[in-house]
């Protein structure tokens, strides 16, 4: 007994049909997509995220520069002090400079600092001002060549000027806590 076998033959229509229906998919995947990235892109959540971050970057920056300072060229690291701040904090260093110098070209010190990690606790974007934490290790070198580490935390204030985020105020952050009993 023969055996035959059916084959199923594609008629005239059916390939213009399955070209129409993967052309309109592939028109609503790329519509979808950029309706999607366009929303994505126009998102004031990402607007803020990106200002979060941009704070955070010149913070860590900022509080590492202020703690990083080499007796042999002092001039140099107060003048990246001094770029690095505004405000108050700033005319306190520029006031404050020609003493400080002097104090530590005598003691000829040599601090490094290394941020370690950090964090905005507040950010008011409209207003232009944000708060950081910053931990970082101090490594203090003393004319006999020893060297000591110090661990810290400290908190900066920031505001949004023409040159971008500054610190405007720093503190050391409280350490430990009180709890109610």
């Amino acid at each position: 007994m023969k055996r035959t076998v059916r084959t199923w033959a594609a008629g005239p229509r059916a390939l213009p049909a399955a070209a129409l229906a993967l052309t309109l998919l592939a028109g609503g995947f790329a519509a979808w997509a950029g309706w999607d990235w366009y929303g994505a892109a126009h998102d004031d959540a990402a607007a803020y995220a990106v200002q979060r971050d941009k704070a955070l970057s010149a913070g860590e920056q900022a509080v590492q520069n202020l703690n990083t300072l080499d007796h042999s060229s002092v001039d140099r690291g107060l003048d990246l002090w001094e770029s690095s701040t505004t405000g108050e904090l700033h005319d306190q260093l520029v006031s404050g400079r020609k003493e400080f110098t002097t104090q530590v070209k005598s003691a000829k010190t040599v601090t490094t600092a290394r941020v370690l990690s950090g964090a905005v606790t507040e950010l008011d974007d409209r207003a232009g001002r944000a708060r950081v934490l910053v931990a970082l290790r101090v490594t203090v070198k003393a004319p006999g060549g020893q060297s000591t580490d110090k661990d810290s935390r400290m908190l900066g204030e920031l505001t949004r000027t023409g040159g971008g985020w500054k610190l405007s105020a720093l503190g050391q952050a409280p350490v430990g806590g009180t709890s109610a009993g």
